[in-house]
Parts: C-alpha cells; sequence; structure tokens
C-alpha cells in the first residue's frame, strides 16, 4: 500500500500538523500494509523542518513493518521551491526502519546523513537545487552495502553547492558500492567535468546505466564520452537536457549507443548555460 500526507498552507494555519498525520496512520489498519510512505509538505517547509515530525514517525516504527520506500520532501514549487526546503539529519530514518529499501529527500538546506548506514537499502535519491560537500563526503563515507542506484543532483553554488570535481571524484571509484547499477549525477553546473573525469572511471565496468542528465554539458563533455570505450559498454547513458551543439547530437546518432540526447538547450544573450533545477 501507498500513501502520501502533506499539509497545506491553510490547513497548517489552522493547526493541522505532519505530527498528527502520522499518529493517525499508525493507528489506523493501513500502517501494517504500508509499504511506500511518502511526505510531502509538512507545513510551510521554508521554516520548519522535518524535526516537527521525525520523532513521531520513528516512535510508531513498529506500526510500519512492512514500509520499504520513503520520500521526505515531496513538494512542488508552488508549495516550497526546492532549495527552501528545510531539511535535518535523516540518518536516524535509516536506523529506524532496518527493512527501507529506497530513501528519497527533497531539498538539502541543512540535510544530513551521518552516518549513512543501511544493510538493506537499495536505491538513494537526492533532488535538491545545490548538495552541500559535507552530503557528498557523508555519502562516499556510507556503508550501504545493497545500494543498486545512487541519484544525485548537484546543483549550483547559489544554491548550495560547495563542493567541485575533486568531492565528486570518490563516487566514481569501482568499489564503493559493490552492487551499483545505476548512478546519476545530475543537474550539475559542473557536468563537463563530471563527464570528462567519469569517461574513465572504473566504477562504469559494473553500470548498466549512467545519468548525467539535466546539466550544463556541452561539447567538451560529450566529446569525452564518446571517445570511451568503458562508456560502449553501457546499457543506457542518459544526457537529456543539454547544450551540446547539432553536430555532436548527429555523431551521437551515428554511435550506435543507447542514449538520450533530447531537450536540447541553447544558452542566453550572456552565453551563460542553467542546469535543470536550481531554485
Amino acid at each position: 500500500m501507498e500513501i502520501r500526507l502533506s499539509v497545506g498552507y491553510d490547513e497548517y494555519e489552522e493547526g493541522v500538523r505532519m505530527s498528527s498525520l502520522i499518529e493517525k496512520l499508525a493507528s489506523s489498519p493501513d500502517g501494517e500494509k504500508l509499504s511506500i510512505l511518502t511526505i510531502g509538505d509538512w507545513g510551510q517547509a521554508y521554516e520548519n523542518s522535518p524535526d516537527s515530525f521525525l520523532e513521531t514517525l520513528i516512535s510508531h516504527k513498529d506500526s510500519f513493518p512492512n514500509l520499504t520506500k520513503l520520500f521526505i520532501g515531496d513538494m512542488g514549487f508552488e508549495e516550497c521551491e526546492v532549495s527552501w526546503i528545510n531539511q535535518t539529519n535523516l540518518s536516524p530514518l535509516l536506523e529506524a526502519f532496518p527493512n527501507l529499501k529506497s530513501l528519497s529527500i527533497k531539498g538539502s538546506q541543512e540535510l544530513s546523513l551521518q552516518p549513512l548506514v543501511h544493510e538493506k537499502l537499495e536505491e538513494l535519491v537526492v533532488i535538491c537545487g545545490g548538495l552541500p560537500r559535507s552530503v557528498l563526503e557523508e555519502i562516499t563515507s556510507a556503508r550501504l552495502p545493497e545500494l543498486r542506484k545512487l541519484e544525485l543532483y548537484l546543483g549550483v553554488e547559489d544554491y548550495g553547492f560547495d563542493g567541485g570535481i575533486e568531492d565528486v571524484l570518490p563516487l566514481l571509484q569501482g568499489d564503493l558500492f559493490p552492487k551499483l547499477k545505476y548512478l546519476g549525477l545530475k543537474d550539475s553546473e559542473i557536468q563537463d567535468e563530471i563527464a570528462i573525469a567519469i569517461a574513465d572511471a572504473q566504477v562504469l565496468d559494473q553500470l548498466d546505466t549512467l545519468d548525467l542528465s539535466y546539466g550544463t554539458l556541452t561539447d567538451e563533455g560529450g566529446e569525452a564520452l564518446l571517445a570511451s570505450n568503458r562508456i560502449r559498454k553501457l546499457k543506457h547513458l542518459d544526457l537529456s537536457y543539454h547544450y551540446m551543439s547539432d553536430e555532436m547530437l548527429l555523431r551521437w546518432e551515428q554511435s550506435g549507443l543507447s542514449v538520450n540526447v533530447t531537450d536540447q538547450q541553447e544558452t542566453d544573450e550572456d552565453d551563460w548555460r542553467y542546469p535543470f533545477l536550481t531554485e
């Protein structure tokens, strides 16, 4: 069973709280059947963090014995801009739910995943306008032996990305997550640097899918990927939303690879390139 909980602006003003919704769910027959829980806006997320309901969710962990998939922060821009969403240290959720297989997070302000340890987690997704270096370091020092999918929106400096290519490089080691099959390093303002670095990275030997979509990829990064023998062994390469030229797109079309190069972008009048998701 899948359930989504959300507190709208007017509801919050009237006194509705996410913690009370969780308590109601925990006391209902649906709690035991619940396998997927999505938490949207918990009420003015631009001011309030998940701390307002996290303890309640954890205290009722035994009411959700079949929970395997959790999404914290599933909200659109009309509820809260992604760069405004307040987060917190969400690692206590991993300890509370040992059977969790998927954790998705939206928003990176004050986000922490320390310690990032889980024996069964297969999927980790972080959607944000800018991923702090501290979170990248927590991920690269994580112990997630069953991780199959890692999807990170890296974003831009103005909205929280305070790292550089040197902070991304540890993710390209082949032995970091031995069972990893999908790696998404998306929505980045340094997409060319990432493409060049990953073109001959050891991690490609274990992947089925590499996702470098939503970023500022140009012909420079595309050239490095096209020249890579390791890239050619992938089952799929996602480069959608990019700034590559028509000539480069033709070369990809003729490459014989399974590659998505849709949603070609143009630079603005100041020759500036923007990732897909920032504010």
